[in-house]
């Protein structure tokens, strides 16, 4: 599939790329990537935690499918949103680059840049237990602020966008207690 196809490149988000995605773009619509689930399942050293007090942030997890947002970038804006998504998703290299085609809203088949979880990366958590990922969560605070925020924030913007992730909800209620 040519990525380039609608005169731009594609970037799927899933958590905060949905609702901050910090770089100018043509087009945005609802998407769907199939075979990966929305997770916590990355320790955060950085943006939500220390290495001293990790917390934990989403990746994209295998299995499942996911909605959410997918992003046409001009061919112009590319490189500079290329290196600025590097900076923001790659701090501690976490994620794997890959491009996986997604299902937008309409039903058309599009090649998105997509940050997979690295099963292999010291900083994957893998399938945690809700009561675990709470208790990351609760208290960690990184660069980017407090963890707890940041499940409120994916919540309720999930929430604006007419997505409900039970998991998610239930994890927010258990943070909250």
């Amino acid at each position: 599939m040519d990525q380039t196809r609608g005169e731009g490149r594609w970037v799927f988000g899933y958590g905060s790329l949905m609702w901050r995605p910090g770089f100018p773009y043509v087009d945005r619509k609802a998407a769907v990537l199939h075979g990966r689930r929305r997770a916590f399942c990355i320790y955060s050293v950085h943006h939500r935690g220390t290495y001293e007090r990790p917390g934990l942030v989403l990746g994209l997890a295998p299995g499942g499918a996911v909605r959410g947002a997918a992003y046409r970038v001009a061919e112009a804006d590319w490189p500079e949103t290329y290196a600025y998504l590097r900076e923001r998703e790659q701090p501690t290299e976490t994620y794997v680059e890959a491009w996986r085609e997604a299902r937008l809203e309409g039903g058309e088949r599009v090649s998105t840049l997509v940050f997979l979880s690295d099963k292999d990366h010291p900083q994957w958590a893998g399938a945690l237990s809700l009561e675990r990922q709470a208790e990351l969560i609760s208290g960690a605070v990184g660069l980017s602020g407090r963890n707890e925020d940041y499940l409120a924030d994916l919540v309720e913007h999930l929430r604006a966008e007419g997505i409900r992730d039970e998991g998610m909800e239930r994890l927010l209620k258990l943070v909250n207690g």
